[in-house]
């Protein structure tokens, strides 16, 4: 059943202000030819792990090379504090809860990324693109069996992929399937094998008369981490050995990155590719003990917070032509906006039968129609402008931050403006009602245990993924 578009409407005063991409986005004097488009997802990675994001100790010359070469978002957000409903925001466009995948998926749970929703990679495939998904996939719970889509279900002309996490961890993990089949022990580590995977066909399976959609969604640096030795080596001013298989492990991402950005210099595609680089959220872990060593930079909070540390990303984009090479942007962007921008990019009109959350990062005036929303573990944060709510779901004590004087959300500053945050609670009660009227409700009441494969000539989707952490 269709829907008109859902806008969301704010107060004049409060809009969040028009802006023009001027410094960073250069006019289109002609038609040109679609784009191609690649998608490269991080897991867990968090703000500042990056050189180009200030870490004078990271070894990360490929994404520092890259972000050189296109733009670099200051304001990047992913549209959960935790990885699926991230992953099924940039493939839709759409809220978590809006299009169903309101949490994590565990092995064997019923939640999936329905059929229903219009996905990137269907609609690009039906625009004429070729189609790749390569690494985590983590968008249903019973993976490769018939009882939920598959990413082939979704759009995708060839895939690669785990259910969640590499296993047991990076090095030559061993429930990686292609297309519906086991491929058993993988003979690299996690990162430079789904890479691999994709420079293969890009280089030797796709039809180069036809533009296409890759997606690579790496493990790393997502625990149970390992890297390979001549990563550990560059890093070996480290004392701490669970910390140096932590930055090497972001090594040994740049590096992959790195080989896939050669393929696309190789093919000869680099000016007619859009690439756009992010993570799924903010880093895993303390910090300072245990295998999560991620770094969130100057932000408050990590993985699974509403505070800034765990959705806001490192954010870069490179597009010959159209993104000037140096270039930054503090416009606010999320997840969701990936959606919308990629199919205008490439001529693709947007749906109109249901609300689309993102907005296009590359219209050169533009206000955002539906607030930056996020909401996980029993928490929710707001957005509109600079100013931030934070509180849990009951909103009975919210939280208000000026982002634009307080990034570091260290001053809460709901006392001093009671009439803001009564107004802004109040809009994220409506927002709230809204998206849950249209989400399913189907995590209540449901059987979370995995069903076996039926057999399927040919096509069969066989073997239970190993047990995700």
């Amino acid at each position: 059943m269709s829907r008109e578009p859902w806008v969301w409407v704010v107060p004049m005063r409060l809009l969040v202000i028009a802006w023009v991409m001027s410094a960073g986005m250069m006019p289109s004097t002609q038609a040109a030819p679609p784009p191609n488009i690649v998608l490269f997802l991080a897991d867990d990675l968090g703000y500042g792990e990056l050189g180009c994001y200030g870490n004078q100790g990271a070894i990360t010359p490929n994404l520092d090379r890259f972000a050189a070469e296109g733009m670099l978002l200051t304001d990047c957000h992913s549209a959960s504090s935790v990885c699926s409903p991230s992953r099924s925001s940039l493939l839709t466009g759409r809220m978590p809860y809006r299009n169903g995948v309101f949490t994590w998926i565990p092995e064997g749970s019923p939640i999936h990324l329905r059929t229903t929703e219009r996905t990137l990679p269907t609609l690009l495939k039906a625009a004429g693109y070729e189609t790749c998904h390569v690494g985590k996939w983590h968008l249903n719970g019973k993976f490769n069996l018939d009882d939920q889509p598959q990413p082939d279900d979704h759009g995708y002309d060839w895939w690669l992929a785990t259910q969640n996490n590499a296993a047991p961890s990076h090095a030559f993990p061993e429930n990686l399937v292609r297309n519906g089949r086991p491929i058993g022990k993988a003979d690299d580590y996690s990162a430079p094998f789904v890479v691999r995977e994709a420079v293969t066909w890009l280089e030797t399976r796709h039809d180069r008369t036809k533009p296409f959609f890759l997606a690579v969604w790496t493990h790393e640096p997502h625990y149970p981490i390992a890297s390979a030795e001549r990563y550990e080596r560059e890093h070996a001013r480290v004392a701490d050995p669970e910390e140096r298989t932590y930055r090497a492990n972001i090594t040994q991402l740049d590096d992959a990155f790195g080989s896939l950005m050669q393929s696309l210099d190789r093919l000869g595609v680099r000016d007619s590719t859009l690439v756009f680089f992010t993570s799924d959220n903010g880093p895993e872990g303390a910090g300072d003990k245990g295998p999560g060593r991620g770094l969130a930079g100057p932000l408050r909070g990590r993985k699974r917070s509403m505070y800034e540390g765990g959705h806001r990303v490192p954010g870069l984009i490179r597009w010959p032509g159209r993104v000037e090479a140096g270039s930054r942007s503090e416009r606010p962007v999320i997840g969701s906006d990936f959606f919308p921008t990629a199919l205008r990019a490439a001529g693709v009109a947007v749906p109109d039968d249901r609300p689309i959350d993102g907005v296009d990062m590359f219209e050169p005036v533009g206000e955002r129609t539906v607030p930056m929303y996020w909401r996980w573990g029993g928490f929710v944060a707001y957005r509109e402008g600079p100013w931030k709510i934070v509180a849990d779901e009951s909103l009975a004590t919210p939280e208000l931050y000026n982002l634009a004087t307080d990034l570091a959300e260290s001053h809460d500053l709901a006392s001093r403006e009671p009439e803001r945050c009564a107004a802004m609670r109040s809009r994220l009660e409506m927002l709230t009602a809204e998206v849950e009227a249209e989400g399913p409700d189907w995590w209540r009441g449901h059987d979370f245990a995995p069903k076996r494969p039926r057999g399927r000539a040919d096509t069969t989707r066989q073997g239970k993924p190993a047990a995700t952490p």
